[in-house]
């Protein structure tokens, strides 16, 4: 055995992540029909999760509805507790209620269970005893049974907590997938933090209407250069008079025009611009944006529609103040 295995600290916590993972890979083998309805009935629930527990069940039962309500499917954490002093009111006949319980008798949720029943709501059961009140109570039974507690004196909920929680997780996740809630709902319902950064979309950065440095075919070329100056970009978009993306000029643009021509502020826009632009579209993610302009090492990206209308620009900097970099 080695040193880190042979410390008693160490070697209790690895028992207790084995112990744990086992009876979660055991759930694996549960899975069928009762997991199933379970994801039908909360997916035809037209108002909301009821997530409903107490003690160590109910802190569960709180990770198990903000996962629920932040990937498609509203939720709350409704205390078995104070529930039975009021906050029942919060139940409506379109919900939906998930109960959690260790035992499956604990008498705070099963009088939670009774008012469900009276309002008609469809009730998911998470409990370690198959044979429980709880049980018997659900409409869906998901049996989250351990063989052990992962703790010493196997008092504490530990291996029970966690597999009741990776089944809210599994049950999450399948709502999720059953919704189709994508990476563009997910970015809506995550609009700070990190995830957020991550998430943004190019329509939320881009500058767009006025903010676009725009000129026509025929536009001469000084009047290009003080656009792109005004704008302050280094480039500008050529477009037709439907807004329709014909190509771009760039500052490198600029520095091969002043090599090539003898007289270039007399040019027009159409005989400088590069008419095959870079461009993306404004539902693209913000990282999808700063991966294409470090392939091709340029600064900007025109955002068009499907018809090749400029919506927009999308610009280095603007990726810099998101903290994308």
């Amino acid at each position: 055995m080695s040193v880190e295995r042979a410390h008693p600290s160490l070697a209790t916590a690895i028992r207790v992540l084995e112990i744990e993972a086992g009876a979660i890979r055991s759930l694996a083998d549960r899975m069928g029909e009762p997991f199933l309805r379970a994801v039908d009935a909360a997916a035809s629930c037209s108002g909301k999760i009821a997530v409903t527990g107490l003690g160590k069940s109910g802190i569960i039962c709180k990770k198990i509805a903000a996962t629920l309500s932040s990937t498609g499917s509203p939720a709350i954490f409704l205390h078995a507790a104070d529930a039975l002093h009021g906050d029942c009111g919060l139940l409506a006949r379109e919900d939906v209620v998930l109960a959690v319980s260790k035992s499956g008798e604990t008498s705070e949720v099963i009088q939670v269970l009774n008012v469900a029943k009276r309002l008609g709501l469809p009730v998911i059961a998470m409990a370690g005893d198959c044979d429980s009140t709880l049980a018997q109570y659900a409409d869906v039974f998901l049996d989250v049974s351990v063989a052990e507690e992962a703790c010493p004196l196997g008092l504490a909920p530990t291996t029970s907590t966690a597999a009741a929680m990776a089944m809210g997780d599994a049950l999450a996740m399948a709502l999720m997938e059953r919704k189709g809630f994508g990476t563009e709902d997910f970015a809506l319902l995550h609009p700070a933090g990190s995830l957020g950064k991550k998430l943004l979309q190019v329509q939320e950065l881009m500058h767009r209407g006025d903010g676009i440095p725009q000129v026509g075919e025929t536009t001469a070329m000084s009047d290009a250069i003080f656009e792109m100056t005004r704008k302050s970009l280094g480039m500008t978009v050529v477009a037709d008079d439907k807004g329709i993306l014909i190509g771009v000029i760039a500052d490198g643009d600029l520095r091969r025009m002043l090599q090539k021509f003898p007289d270039p502020l007399k040019l027009q826009a159409s005989q400088v611009m590069n008419r095959e632009p870079k461009t993306i579209f404004a539902n693209e993610l913000a990282t999808a944006a700063l991966a294409k302009m470090e392939e091709l090492k340029i600064t900007s990206l025109v955002v068009v529609d499907s018809k090749r209308a400029v919506l927009g620009v999308v610009h280095l900097h603007d990726l810099w103040r998101t903290e994308l970099i």
